[in-house]
């Protein structure tokens, strides 16, 4: 018997992937985070933030919560404020899925769309930025998390995220294979396996095209993933390499989780699935890696798990996950 709703966010369950990499010689372990109440690992820093401020008496009865989100985080917020009472609204911009705006205004969250890019940056991230600054100088006491600098974010994953991940593998991780986006989850996982001496490789898993592990931007189809913006979260020196996954190999890597163990999952989910894949060959014989499946698959049923939307994107690429696993490139050093 829970508390409440927001009582039985964290302590997920993993589940070992054998079917999918049952020739590797080397284990692989999938934390299932879209088993949060809200469907992804975001539930853990929207709580943590929100009530963090609420003890700390930055958030009051009357008032207003503002944030930039293209789904995940701002869910988790929506969750966690319509348990507090608490107005919402969420920035989103036209990329945003009509799924992802349905769940926000079924907590109540009020929505504010950006409809074009910032005219300085040409990004919709810092035009997402830019109506929230606006928002908070016209609404009197409202409150920003900022995801994207709270330094409760990654606060959430070390004592959350990692601590249970350890512990469910008896303190055995050689290979930790974590998406980035704000890099709260690879800033706190990161974090605390340095201080707990623990000898664990993590690999960032980025999208190509993300300007936080290059400097080379190109357009991006798969949300939750990779940024427009070097995150101010991000310690590199907690990460030993980078892997870059293109918008194929993230549906790609869904669908072969999917197919093979009946996990539905999101698209930043199958870009850890395909980095796995990418350093198959250097990772040792019975090592253990673990990977993190951030939200669930149903928020991406009219683009990475539909057919027309993929053959209008990539083509007839459907042998990629029907046969045999295609070779992927090495993946860089940081």
């Amino acid at each position: 018997m829970h508390d409440s709703i927001l009582s039985i966010v964290g302590s997920t369950p993993v589940v070992p992937l054998r079917r999918l990499f049952a020739d590797a010689g080397f284990s692989v372990f999938a934390k299932l985070e879209m088993l949060n109440p809200g469907g992804s690992i975001k539930d853990r820093p929207a709580r943590v933030i929100v009530e963090q401020a609420m003890r700390e008496g930055r958030i009051g009865p009357q008032s207003v919560v503002v944030e930039s989100s293209s789904g995940n985080m701002g869910i988790g917020l929506a969750q966690v404020c319509a348990f507090h009472g608490l107005r919402l609204i969420c920035v989103v911009d036209v990329k945003t899925t009509a799924q992802n705006i349905q769940v926000l205004r079924a907590y109540g969250a009020e929505i504010e769309c950006v409809s074009g890019p910032d005219p300085v940056t040409g990004e919709l991230l810092q035009a997402r930025l830019n109506r929230v600054q606006q928002l908070l100088r016209e609404i009197p006491g409202a409150f920003w998390p900022n995801q994207y600098v709270n330094r409760a974010n990654p606060a959430s994953h070390y004592l959350g995220t990692m601590r249970e991940l350890a512990a469910q593998l008896d303190g055995r991780i050689d290979f930790l294979f974590v998406a980035t986006s704000t890099c709260g989850t690879l800033t706190g996982c990161a974090t605390y396996l340095r201080e707990q001496g623990m000898k664990t490789r993590v690999i960032a898993v980025d999208s190509v095209g993300s300007l936080i592990f290059s400097d080379v931007k190109s357009p991006r189809l798969v949300p939750g993933l990779g940024a427009a913006m070097k995150p101010p979260l991000l310690d590199r020196s907690l990460v030993e390499r980078c892997v870059h996954v293109s918008d194929l190999e993230c549906v790609v890597g869904c669908r072969r989780l999917v197919a093979s163990e009946a996990i539905l999952a999101g698209g930043s989910s199958g870009a850890v699935v395909m980095a796995v894949e990418k350093l198959r060959r250097e990772i040792p014989a019975g090592a253990v890696c673990a990977v993190i499946l951030a939200d669930r698959g149903e928020r991406y049923l009219d683009t990475l798990y539909s057919e027309s939307w993929v053959r209008s994107h990539f083509g007839d690429v459907e042998h990629l996950w029907r046969e045999a696993p295609v070779e992927v490139p090495a993946a860089a050093a940081v």
